[in-house]
């Protein structure tokens, strides 16, 4: 067998198990982020299309009898109480939660990480696509005669944001407020809720895994930045995110163990290509020609015999001429 026999035969480990490098994953978690982000500002569509929109998902609701968020919107317009501890969730816990929980599944679950993160950043992505086809007003930016008041507007003196939205005051511009289909709030906190309850089996745990999600979806509702039914597309985009994160796994593993079983195999062929070392058949040793290849009639190959020494010559005797033989 030959040397490079066991580097060929030995087994290739299955990727994805255990935790990923930091330095891997924040580039492309910041990427996801940034594409997120950066598709929300530039697909703004246009204004009339998603105002028609929105009134359509509210005509909708109101002949299904689906419009929670009118008396939500109320009550947190009403009371304070209610209304300004709502408009700091919706402002910051979309940003801080979610990561959290995935810096602890990270530390503390590198198992379920990869699969978990992979679930996250294709329902993104799929949300992005959501806003991009679909721009939608969200209630608080339609005409006063629909009933609803812009609750964030009118808690902003309490908080850093503005008035449009969750944006830090005087950066509205940056962001898209007609991005209200799906709510990716939603989708997030359920998410967070998922992996709360598939990780950690403690009371005050699944309380928590159960009551955010819920808690955020009457948040976004009673401030007037999202509709139900784009609480429920939020959830819908989470369910096709599940879905595809298996084949796009899979797929990954496939490709990663096909680069490594390419790596692998290239140190092999290239020994096998390279064959044994010596010398070449026809090729001078010491200075003479090596013999061509064999003949029928020659010897088969065998041990190399050295002649037998000469027997040492005696010495001439005494008197006698060098130069011939003796007279007689």
């Amino acid at each position: 067998m030959s040397a490079t026999a066991p580097a060929a035969e030995a087994p290739i480990s299955r990727p994805g198990h255990g935790r990923p490098r930091w330095w891997a994953e924040l580039p492309l978690i910041a990427l996801v982020y940034v594409a997120y982000s950066a598709g929300r500002l530039l697909v703004r569509g246009d204004i009339t299309t998603a105002v028609d929109h929105g009134l359509a998902i509210l005509r909708f609701e109101q002949a299904f009898h689906l419009n929670a968020e009118h008396p939500l919107n109320r009550w947190f317009t009403e009371f304070p109480a209610l209304g300004v501890p709502a408009a700091f969730f919706y402002a910051s816990l979309h940003y801080l939660v979610t990561p959290a929980v995935l810096v602890w599944l990270w530390l503390r679950r590198p198992a379920g990480y990869r699969a978990a993160r992979t679930w996250l950043l294709l329902s993104t992505v799929i949300g992005l696509a959501g806003f991009s086809l679909y721009p939608t007003c969200p209630p608080r930016l339609l005409e006063a005669r629909y009933g609803f008041v812009d609750s964030m507007a009118q808690f902003a003196t309490y908080g850093w944001w503005g008035g449009e939205a969750s944006a830090p005051r005087g950066l509205g511009g940056l962001t898209n407020q007609y991005a209200a289909m799906p709510s990716l709030h939603v989708g997030w906190a359920l998410w967070c809720g998922v992996i709360l309850w598939r990780h950690r089996r403690t009371l005050w745990t699944r309380v928590l895994a159960v009551g955010y999600p819920l808690l955020t979806t009457v948040v976004v509702l009673g401030t007037a930045n999202h509709y139900f039914l784009d609480a429920a597309a939020g959830a819908t985009v989470m369910g096709l995110g599940l879905v595809a994160s298996r084949p796009a796994l899979r797929l990954a593993d496939r490709v990663r163990m096909r680069l490594r079983a390419r790596q692998a195999a290239d140190p092999a062929r290239g020994a096998t290509a390279a064959g044994p070392a010596g010398p070449a058949a026809g090729s001078a040793v010491g200075g003479t020609a090596a013999p061509g290849p064999a003949t029928a009639d020659a010897a088969p190959p065998g041990p190399a015999v050295r002649p037998a020494p000469r027997p040492p010559r005696a010495p001439s005797p005494a008197g006698a001429r060098a130069s011939g033989p003796a007279a007689p």
